[in-house]
């Protein structure tokens, strides 16, 4: 009987303890809610990472931001994405189940952009629920990695190789059979590197319900400059100025 109530007594404990720091937490929430509505901002930083959909891509990015007061501050971004050109088309190869082709295809493009941004918070959340809106604008480097295109072609002489559709041996399969599309594991040996500038603007919704988290919708627009022409599809002019637009969420936690 006294090994039960000395086992009732511990778990009462320990369930009064845990009610205890839960109504902890709800009011250091409330608290800081509170807080940011009068604007004194009660977090430094925080630390994101997100995922984008652009108008020719896809991507993701990681964030630290360094906060002055309730209203400015800075973003550091490191972004990596995908850009495909509108004139993409994957064709399947109906003989062999192979890579499906993306015929006239030159470079896998990936633009890799380091920089920063000016933080503008537009307006606060309510002290327990609501959505804070903030703008940024900024722009830095951006490294266009380019991972040739190559396709799986049959030689004159019976072997395979793979092969890039703008290569010295590229004029023979043109008009000819094509095996398969690329691999994941070739072409990352000959990659080439362009740097460029870009520059970007974006308003963030920031729907988290607890304010030590960050649950946010992005909505904004870049532009990029290459000194050189990006190859990207035979037979078309090649760009060195990019437009676009994008829509990504980041979660991450403030501090």
């Amino acid at each position: 009987m006294a090994i039960q109530l000395d086992l009732f007594s511990q778990i009462m404990i320990t369930s009064f303890g845990n009610a205890q720091r839960r109504a902890q937490k709800k009011m250091r929430n409330e608290a800081i809610a509170k807080a940011q509505e009068e604007g004194n901002v009660k977090f430094k930083s925080h630390t994101v990472s997100g995922l984008k959909l652009t108008n020719d891509g896809y991507g993701g990015f990681v964030e630290y931001a360094k906060f002055q007061n309730a209203k400015w501050g800075w973003l550091f971004q490191l972004d990596i994405s995908e850009r495909k050109h509108i004139k993409e088309e994957k064709l399947q190869n109906d003989y062999s189940p192979t890579a499906p082709v993306i015929y006239g295809k030159i470079n896998f493009f990936y633009p890799v952009k380091l920089g920063a941004q000016r933080h503008m918070n537009l307006g606060n959340k309510g002290n327990r629920n609501g959505v804070s809106i903030s703008a940024n604008v900024g722009g830095g480097l951006s490294l266009a990695v380019l991972r040739p295109y190559l396709v799986e072609v049959e030689k004159a002489n019976g072997e395979f190789a793979f092969v890039g559709f703008n290569s010295p041996d590229s004029g023979y399969f043109r008009n000819g059979p094509i095996i398969g599309g690329p691999s994941l594991s070739n072409g990352w040996n000959q990659i080439s590197v362009k740097p460029g500038l870009y520059s970007k603007a974006a308003v963030r919704f920031d729907y988290g319900k607890l304010n030590e988290m960050v649950n946010a919708i992005e909505f904004g627009g870049y532009i990029e400059f290459y000194p050189t022409r990006i190859e990207q599809m035979i037979d078309i002019k090649q760009h060195q100025l990019f437009l676009g637009a994008y829509v990504g969420i980041a979660l991450g936690r403030r501090k």
